[in-house]
């Protein structure tokens, strides 16, 4: 028995529900914008409890219309080393300038110090990403931050499908957020993005920008640069039945972050990132770090080949500074951002995960490691992991 990095989960009568709706719109003919994608961003919205959800065809998209709609053309967006290409991506994209801030290393994210250090005059704005479904617990510093500079605080929030902070979901504490449905996510479209917001004004200008940038659905002057970031109906249909299960998914996901964490407790060579109070996370990731010196790739290898544990890709394992594509923008060293990248590991989590799935990756990191790192007989050093 193996388990790998990542499992979308479809049960037969979710496959029916979808298949339904999708054949409903190949009758009807209404395959892009109709009820599904309506329906869709109804249920998206009431969960993060804000006002609007405007579906779109990615995360990506999403990111460049809520930009694109704020004003960044020639200004700088703050932006966390430790992120994913496209959150830096997207601001090239909407015309403006990342510049890249150091992260916290106990949430991954910007804190209130990092993007002090990273405003200039030429500051339009914030991006927070919310790395692994954790919201930090600065947010609301962060927020206050950006409110006393007269700048907006945007929210990466592509991890972040249930996660919350104090209460308040994710999604729900800048000007935008930007949800992603790629198939790893918490919940999947297929392919797709949501932008949330509870401002009118970026509702109706993201209508626009999704669709051409058109004054209208059925016609009119073009009166944005917009592009094709539609979502279809067969996307909508399949992301309207998945968020029926986020509730659902996301208990999975933190029992099997309980069952880790009691498991992992204090093994040498392997820390767990610990919850801050009041943090309400989705584990989307369960990021743990190595200690320094040991070999990350030759862990991961040896999980694999041995154990048949896949694990997933970091998050991230190269900062977006080092990237050779944002080369231009680079400033300098970022310590905290390099450090991190370099020495975390994402363990397995599925929305059905098993808890013989969860004991097997345990009993296996505890083998690897103490191979590696005490140079023991692995048979003293198991334990059974226990529940919670």
């Amino acid at each position: 028995m193996g388990v790998p990095p990542a499992r979308p989960v479809f049960s037969a009568a979710d496959r029916a529900a979808i298949s339904a709706l999708v054949d409903e719109s190949l009758a009807t003919g209404s395959l892009t914008l109709g009820p599904n994608t309506k329906a869709f961003e109804d249920a998206v919205a009431r969960h993060h409890r804000v006002a609007h959800a405007i579906a779109v065809s990615s995360g990506t998209a999403a990111l460049e219309i809520l930009l694109r709609i704020l004003g960044v053309d020639g200004r700088e967006v703050v932006v966390p080393a430790d992120t994913f290409f496209a959150t830096a991506a997207a601001v090239v994209h909407a015309g403006g300038i990342p510049r890249f801030a150091d992260v916290d290393a106990g949430t991954f994210a910007l804190s209130p110090a990092t993007v002090q250090a990273a405003l200039t005059d030429e500051t339009a704005g914030v991006l927070l990403v919310h790395i692994g479904g954790l919201v930090t617990p600065d947010v609301d510093r962060l927020v206050e931050l950006c409110r006393s500079r007269d700048i907006f605080l945007l929210e990466d929030a592509a991890h972040a499908h249930g996660a919350g902070y104090d209460n308040r979901p994710a999604g729900s504490f800048g000007r935008g957020a930007a949800l992603s449905f790629y198939p790893t996510k918490v919940v999947t479209s297929g392919e797709g993005g949501v932008i949330l917001t509870n401002d009118d004004g970026i509702r109706d200008e993201a209508r626009v920008y999704r669709d051409q940038g058109k004054a209208g659905f059925f016609g009119g002057e073009h009166v944005r640069m917009g592009a094709a970031w539609r979502m279809s109906e067969v996307h909508a249909a399949i992301g309207l039945q998945q968020m029926s299960h986020l509730d659902e998914f996301v208990a999975v996901r933190r029992s099997v972050a309980a069952r880790y964490d009691v498991g992992l407790a204090d093994l040498a060579g392997l820390s767990p990132i610990p919850m801050p109070g009041g943090c309400e996370p989705n584990y989307y990731k369960y990021v743990a770090l190595l200690d320094a010196g040991i070999d990350r790739d030759r862990f991961k290898r040896r999980l694999r080949d041995e154990f048949g544990i896949a694990l997933s890709g970091e998050v991230y394992a190269r900062p977006l500074h080092h990237e050779p594509v944002f080369a231009p923008w680079r400033r300098g060293a970022l310590p905290v951002a390099e450090d991190v990248c370099a020495r975390h590991v994402c363990l397995p989590v599925h929305s059905d995960m098993t808890d013989a799935e969860v004991d097997l990756v345990v009993t296996s990191v505890r083998r690897v490691l103490a191979e590696t790192v005490l140079g023991a007989d692995p048979a003293q050093l198991l334990v059974t992991p226990k529940t919670t």
